[in-house]
């Protein structure tokens, strides 16, 4: 700490160093020296004074010394010197000393004195900064303690002392506290960054940095994925990558917050940012690249070599408020069971912070996903990226990803998440806008041939997936909130209860299937026949401990294949009850009926289905099948799965549907590409030139877990798929002889 008479101190240091005696200075004396701003180099001249002989006679005790007065010139030359060089060297001290005809040791001195000054002057501003932020601290510290005297009881309204508070009550304060300074912390480091532009990431905060803990996603231990439905070893970018270091999080903050503002002016804006597709009759938008550039100089950089930019925009208005929606969201459950079809495995890694005032306003979170198309053909896409929220008025609602490849150096991405997200906007009854932005930088590459025009035209990763997903499930969960049963529900349903129950083991029934069909890098896909894209890939499953699956070996297969038929007439052919015996083995030709419909959405074809098979033969049994079909304007899905009587009755009674035991089958079916001009058909997708149809099977072939895989059930399941497809091929054929 500085303190007034250090300059005199110093010079009473240097004057012991001689023989002389010390000659006592006036206080009036050092204050002039040290506002003197070293003008003259008193100091050097009272050690050069001092070496005298005449300071050496004790006869000349009274004789005061002589000072010398640096000239303006030397003054000015020393200054100059000193911003460059504050610490010269004794080749630099002398060759200024020549310079300024001064002696080296003055030189020394006044650099000394020089230094001194600052230090005293830095100490002296943060002695300032200290004794404002005491006199805050101690305000605050008068008005808190005001307003505890002033504290009213909750229950009596008279006056209440500290020891009355609540522990609850103490906890929320406490928490309440720790929200304040944490959303303090964020605004202070948004603040300083807004505004300026983006800086490259330095190499130095490459991986070293980031912690060595690894993420155990073994099979029975999932983290934040969907409920023990994935099973073998997970990709190598969801186990390597950990929780961001501290030095990373100030330019995670700092990345999240110029994503949210680009996202929302990409929403915003028309031309000439956004252009009409001409090949898609205006049904989808074309980002413009130049444009692009020319408006966000302040991006994640330029697109990597390999990687080609894929962006989209799409709205709707769905039915559920916009606080649903932005939970859903900010929840990675949640996100993961709506969007199951297209999120096959997500988790966060790190909150950095869970927003204020009891809602997702503020909130910033580290995640990783990796997003599919169901068809084991189409290699999946995984990101890290911060996912950041924020409250833009009353009613509006953003949510915003962006990569952090930046962080991970050694690694190259596949696909890197420029700017993405939605803007919410609350409506009347219950009602929210939608408007979602998907932005991409992705190598497309490794997909197939078939399945090449639609992923390069956006349609399978793009923004209208997302939200036309968003749109159907957002109907079917407003379907599974009813509480009224409606008249067309009539059968073995015979209380809310147990609508509600069966509608939930249809969701996981879906959840199932969409987590198994796809290209994950948790699944090990085996092919066991075929030449080209009609291949039947198989792959092992052991279930043990899971009451929601039959225990022992579970084998799956799937198989894609192209159909000159519209998607809409296979979906309608597929779910129709009354066609399932041209296609299902299983069933061996029995009629099948409906006992159960629960309609969850505009569209006709959108239900949940309880069919009973009755067996032509006698002496077998009748089978119940539990089955949901789906729509939208991009895909839709028949998923069945056998059910056992007595566990159904439960459910239907409103028992718990976790502990049915399930083996989801069934079919995605996407358009070969971008859809035509014709209209859609009832509100499902949109017609194309074919179908690309997905057929996949889950059989228990031995209900010991730890039995060996033989390979004639390989080869059982093989001709069960492949005599599946050639009766879909046949029956749709026929019934449509000019293809299309």
């Amino acid at each position: 700490m500085f303190q007034p008479n250090m300059f005199e101190a110093h010079h009473q240091l240097l004057d012991m160093a001689t023989t002389g005696p010390k000659i006592n200075e006036s206080h009036d004396m050092g204050k002039m020296r040290v506002e003197d701003e070293f003008e003259s180099s008193r100091s050097a001249t009272e050690n050069l004074e001092g070496l005298s002989g005449d300071d050496q006679d004790p006869n000349h005790k009274s004789k005061r010394k002589r000072y010398h007065r640096h000239t303006q010139h030397q003054i000015q030359e020393m200054e100059a010197f000193f911003k460059e060089c504050p610490h010269p060297d004794d080749k630099q001290r002398k060759e200024l000393s020549r310079r300024l005809n001064l002696e080296p040791l003055q030189v020394k001195f006044w650099f000394q004195n020089k230094r001194t000054q600052m230090k005293a002057h830095h100490e002296r501003g943060e002695n300032q900064q200290l004794r404002s932020e005491n006199e805050r601290l101690r305000a605050d510290n008068i008005r808190f303690k005001e307003a505890l005297s002033n504290a009213t009881c909750p229950n009596c309204g008279g006056p209440a002392a500290i020891g009355e508070m609540s522990f609850d009550e103490q906890h929320l304060r406490i928490e309440n506290a720790r929200l304040r300074e944490e959303i303090d912390r964020i605004s202070t480091i948004a603040a300083k960054y807004v505004g300026k532009p983006m800086m490259a990431y330095p190499h130095h905060l490459s991986p070293h940095h980031i912690p060595s803990r690894s993420l155990d996603l073994g099979v029975g231990n999932y983290g934040g994925m969907i409920g023990g439905e994935m099973y073998g070893a997970t990709s190598d970018l969801l186990r390597s990558i950990a929780a961001p270091s501290e030095a990373d999080k100030p330019m995670i903050i700092e990345l999240a917050v110029a994503a949210m503002e680009e996202m929302i002016r990409m929403a915003q804006a028309g031309e000439p940012l956004w252009i009409p597709s001409p090949d898609h009759n205006n049904f989808t938008e074309i980002l413009s690249e130049e444009e692009y550039f020319r408006s966000f100089p302040r991006g994640i950089g330029p697109t990597p070599l390999g990687l080609k930019s894929e962006a989209s925009r799409s709205s709707a208005i769905v039915i559920m408020n916009h606080m649903n929606l932005v939970e859903i969201l900010m929840d990675v459950h949640q996100w993961s069971s709506v969007f199951a079809g297209i999120v096959s495995r997500a988790m966060t890694l790190e909150v950095l912070s869970t927003g204020v005032a009891g809602n997702y306003n503020g909130a910033l979170q580290v995640m990783t996903a990796e997003f599919q198309v169901p068809s084991p053909l189409v290699p999946t896409r995984e990101n890290y990226f911060v996912r950041y929220c924020k409250q833009h008025g009353d009613g509006t609602w953003a949510v915003v990803d962006v990569s952090l490849d930046n962080l991970r150096q050694s690694t190259i991405p596949r696909c890197r998440r420029r700017p993405s997200g939605c803007l919410i906007q609350e409506m009347q009854n219950g009602y929210s806008k939608v408007m979602w932005v998907e932005h991409v930088e992705v190598d497309d590459r490794p997909a197939h041939n078939m399945y090449h025009a639609l992923v390069s035209s956006g349609l399978a990763f793009g923004a209208k997936r997302w939200v036309a997903t968003l749109e159907r499930q957002c109907e079917r969960l407003a379907s599974l909130m009813a509480s009224n049963i409606p008249s067309a529900d009539a059968g073995v349903i015979t209380s809310p209860e147990g609508r509600k129950s069966m509608l939930k083991l249809a969701e996981r029934m879906v959840m199932s299937f969409c987590s198994g069909v796809g290209a994950s890098t948790a699944h090990t896909w085996t092919t066991v026949s075929g030449s080209g894209a009609d291949d039947v890939r198989v792959m092992t499953r052991k279930s043990m401990d899971d009451p929601g699956r039959p225990p022992g070996i579970v084998l799956s297969a799937a198989t894609s294949f192209w159909m000159p038929v519209s998607p809409n007439r296979v979906f309608d052919f597929l779910r129709d009850e009354n066609s399932r015996s041209e296609w299902d083995i299983l069933s061996n030709g029995g009629l099948v009926q409906e006992m159960a419909h629960i309609a969850n959405g505009r569209d006709p074809g959108n239900c949940v289905s309880l069919l009973r098979v009755n067996s032509a033969n006698s002496s077998q049994s009748n089978m119940l099948i539990l089955q949901e079909s789906c729509s939208d304007s991009t895909g839709s899905y028949v998923i069945y799965a056998p059910v056992d009587i007595v566990a159904m009755n439960v459910v239907l009674s409103g028992g718990d549907p976790d502990y049915v035991a399930l083996l989801p089958s069934g079919f995605a079916i996407l358009p070969d590409g971008p859809p035509s001009s014709l209209p859609p058909h009832g509100g499902g997708i949109m017609a194309a030139g074919g179908s690309l149809l997905t057929v996949a099977f889950q059989i228990l072939v031995d209900s010991v877990p730890t039995a060996k895989l033989s390979l004639g059930s390989i080869a059982t399941v093989n001709n069960l798929i492949k005599c599946t497809v050639e009766r879909i091929k046949a029956a749709v054929m026929i019934e449509n002889p000019q293809s299309i």
